[in-house]
């Protein structure tokens, strides 16, 4: 069986979730807890598996996968059925567009490592800090919106009516935008898909406070 290395409010994590649900696959969980005892991935035998000291690791019968979007992709060669990307070149490049619109540009300037450098070295205050991630998230999702709300390869998902690898993105960057309280209200696009998507059980599962290490 597989095993998924990582953390409930992870969004990384929570994309790889949501993709090994989509996909029927069983897995088991490690919890590799980000603050507790300054953050059991810094631990030696966390870096064994990732010497970047991130989450998610999957572990594929020995074989060790690291980032989240190349999990996904290998689950979707090992595992082709139900695919998460379109069948055509020009839609998988648009459906990689907007994972890595959310991935690329909008988490690493919002993750833990990021803040908890502006809270300590740049000695930012609390206020500053949330000040800095509302700004991001908005600057992320107000192209993403408009991406989306006027393309006529949408339909229920950013996609066409099926799930896929965009929106095992945009649902956790979603979520870890109502935990920070950022205003969701103008990207109702967004939030209409985040609707279709939470009603499938494979997200439903995938959902933090659902996780056996939730707090």
């Amino acid at each position: 069986m597989m095993k998924l290395h990582g953390y409930f409010r992870s969004s990384a994590s929570y994309r790889v979730r949501i993709a090994l649900n989509l996909k029927g696959l069983s897995y088991e969980q490690a919890s590799v807890h980000l603050s507790r005892g300054g953050g059991q991935q810094f631990s030696p035998a966390f870096r064994m598996l990732n010497p970047q000291a991130l989450v998610p690791v999957l572990d594929d019968d020995g074989r060790l996968l690291t980032q989240s979007l190349a999990i996904i992709e290998y689950l979707e060669e090992t595992h082709p059925e139900p695919p998460l990307l379109p069948a055509s070149p020009e839609g998988r490049a648009r459906v990689r567009a907007l994972a890595q619109a959310i991935a690329c540009d909008i988490h690493p300037l919002n993750n833990l490592r990021v803040l908890n450098y502006l809270s300590g070295s740049v000695g930012a205050s609390d206020d500053r800090k949330r000040e800095w991630y509302h700004h991001w998230i908005a600057e992320g999702l107000r192209p993403l919106e408009a991406i989306l709300a006027g393309a006529p390869e949408r339909g229920r998902f950013c996609h066409g009516d099926a799930p896929g690898l965009a929106d095992c993105c945009l649902v956790p960057q979603l979520a870890n935008a109502r935990r920070y309280k950022c205003e969701l209200a103008p990207y109702q696009t967004l939030l209409e898909i985040e609707a279709h998507c939470l009603a499938l059980e494979a997200f439903q599962r995938a959902a933090p406070e659902r996780q056996p290490d939730a707090e």
